[in-house]
């Protein structure tokens, strides 16, 4: 009989994101496959090192043991390793006695592909083609994982989510008045429209069976946080759209424009999510981070490929 996950949300995780792989990436690019699976196999019984998204990816596992009736989170392991490779993989999963049970070894090629099959609600991964794919497909949420955080010492009693905003969890269209027309306008539309719902992001359902899941358990066990340069007036929208969705956040702050990185350090966050480099880059240095990519056919990724393209010319 078929699993049945309708209740549970599924999180699909690359080997890298979970596990420290990047000597073992280095090799891979500078010598070769042939040398990466040589190295992988000689080491294949030494564990790997913890990566970005171990401690969230642990925290989200340790739900599962306040409930009997039912699994609250599945995680599936998504590597990009052979199988034959992917051995050194499983014997970290199980040094580290994570209850992670299903696994897909693809062999190079794209994990966008599988993310249907596994059910996935969020998939994390480091490669940058990934995570695109996943967006672009929207089939669900994705974020690229930047490097982990020297010194992060995580809350082991309270799992720590923060999210921003546009794009992220709301869609980009307001932060496509804010880009085109200036502070001035987005704050005004912002104000005209605080009682129509902003639509979901890439990140939306996410949020929303995230909530679900806090409701279900001891309300000390997770806190989940908006970090945003919004502020007022802008701010009031986000709070009625989040209460139409049935969706109630632990904190929230609506920081106009200053720095992210200090709130992020403060609420301890196992993992952050957010559109902007200019945001995730200083917060990677104090807590786990990743950056949810703009749709290709959004106005917003063509904007930033221009710029990017010019800063390189």
């Amino acid at each position: 009989m078929p699993l049945d996950l309708s209740n549970t949300l599924v999180i699909g995780i690359s080997s890298r994101a979970l596990f420290d792989l990047e000597k073992e990436n280095e090799i891979f690019e500078k010598e070769g496959l042939t040398a990466y699976q040589k190295y992988q196999v000689e080491h294949e019984d030494i564990q790997l090192e913890k990566g970005t998204a171990f401690h969230l990816i642990k925290s989200l596992l340790k739900l599962n043991e306040t409930r009997r009736d039912r699994k609250l989170i599945e995680v599936v392991i998504m590597s990009r390793n052979s199988p034959d490779t992917g051995l050194r993989i499983l014997n970290s999963i199980k040094y580290y006695n994570l209850p992670i049970s299903r696994s897909a070894f693809t062999s190079s090629v794209s994990l966008a592909n599988y993310v249907d099959a596994f059910d996935v609600d969020l998939f994390l991964s480091k490669s940058e083609s990934d995570i695109q794919d996943v967006i672009d497909s929207g089939k669900c949420a994705a974020a690229l994982i930047y490097s982990p955080p020297d010194g992060f010492k995580p809350d082991d009693n309270t799992l720590r989510i923060a999210f921003d905003a546009d794009a992220v969890i709301f869609s980009d269209e307001s932060e496509q008045i804010y880009k085109k027309q200036g502070l001035t306008e987005f704050q005004k539309n912002e104000s005209n429209n605080e009682n129509i719902p902003l639509k979901e992001g890439p990140f939306g359902k996410f949020i929303k069976l995230l909530s679900k899941i806090q409701r279900d358990i001891d309300k000390n066990l997770m806190r989940i946080a908006i970090v945003t340069a919004r502020d007022y007036p802008a701010n009031i929208r986000v709070i009625k759209t989040l209460r139409s969705w049935g969706v109630y956040v632990d904190e929230a702050f609506f920081l106009g424009g200053i720095s992210k990185d200090k709130v992020l350090k403060s609420f301890n966050a196992h993992i952050f999510f957010d559109d902007q480099d200019a945001h995730v880059v200083p917060a990677s240095v104090l807590v786990p981070s990743s950056r949810v990519p703009y749709k290709k056919t959004s106005p917003l990724y063509v904007a930033t490929k221009h710029l990017t393209v010019v800063k390189e010319e």
